[in-house]
């Protein structure tokens, strides 16, 4: 799949949280195409990812290990891609975990675990990106939520309700930081078929019931989302904030 030429993003100083598996792998190299100077963070091992990024687009992202639920961690390896890429231009939220669970067998623990990866993270994650935009003069956040609680999906009611604080988190944040010319917006993806939900939650039922909703009936695959984002990210955008990014293959509807 090819996408788009963003000039402004050639050289830019991008932040992935999740960047090396999933959904996260095709935003790293999405935005490595565009000769953006990309940081990510993840928890598992992604150093056989950074060589195969730098193999087949000549561009090497830099991967600085971190459980993002250890927020002076996660700030600090923010910290490490400013020193590394220069002052943030661009911050996507993308790691999450969507573990099933009915709520009969939520515990708090389980709660604070799930929001601390779904929500917390983001938060402070915004935080330290946008005291660097601050520099720039301008930035470009975006925060991955889904389309789950907009469906009023069962089966993982503290993951939903992450989503839909992500959603008002972004509006907020929006107002917050407009004056300072950084902009937030939402991107929710709707089932996105990742080697991890083929392991996971795949099944041919429950895939079929969930085509049967979409309007286009062809399944979404990580470069799916990959356009959006860069639009997102880009200067093309540059009067859009607040808002939410659909990508679904037509579930929803807003407006």
């Amino acid at each position: 799949m090819t996408h788009p030429t963003y000039p402004d993003l050639q050289g830019a100083s991008v932040f992935v949280t999740g960047g090396g598996s999933g959904i996260g792998a095709a935003l790293t190299e999405g935005f490595l195409r565009q000769g953006a100077k990309v940081a990510f963070v993840q928890r598992s091992d992604a150093s056989d990812f950074v060589d195969e990024m730098e193999a087949s687009t000549g561009n090497r992202p830099l991967f600085l290990p971190c459980d993002i639920t250890d927020i002076a961690a996660l700030q600090g390896a923010i910290a490490q891609a400013v020193e590394a890429h220069g002052a943030l231009d661009v911050l996507v939220n993308n790691a999450a975990n969507d573990k099933r669970h009915t709520t009969e067998e939520v515990t708090e623990e389980f709660w604070d675990w799930s929001q601390s990866i779904n929500l917390k993270a983001y938060f402070f994650s915004c935080q330290a990106a946008a005291k660097s935009m601050k520099e720039n003069g301008k930035g470009a956040i975006i925060n991955f939520s889904s389309i789950s609680y907009m469906m009023g999906n069962s089966g993982y009611p503290a993951y939903t309700t992450a989503n839909g604080g992500i959603t008002a988190m972004t509006r907020s944040l929006a107002r917050e930081f407009g004056p300072d010319r950084i902009r937030v917006n939402a991107l929710a993806p709707g089932w996105v078929l990742t080697q991890k939900q083929k392991d996971l939650w795949v099944t041919p039922e429950g895939l079929a019931a969930h085509l049967d909703r979409q309007c286009l009936k062809d399944t979404l695959a990580p470069e799916d989302i990959v356009g959006g984002t860069l639009f997102l990210a880009s200067d093309s955008s540059k009067m859009m904030t607040g808002q939410v990014l659909v990508i679904d293959g037509g579930v929803v509807v807003t407006g």
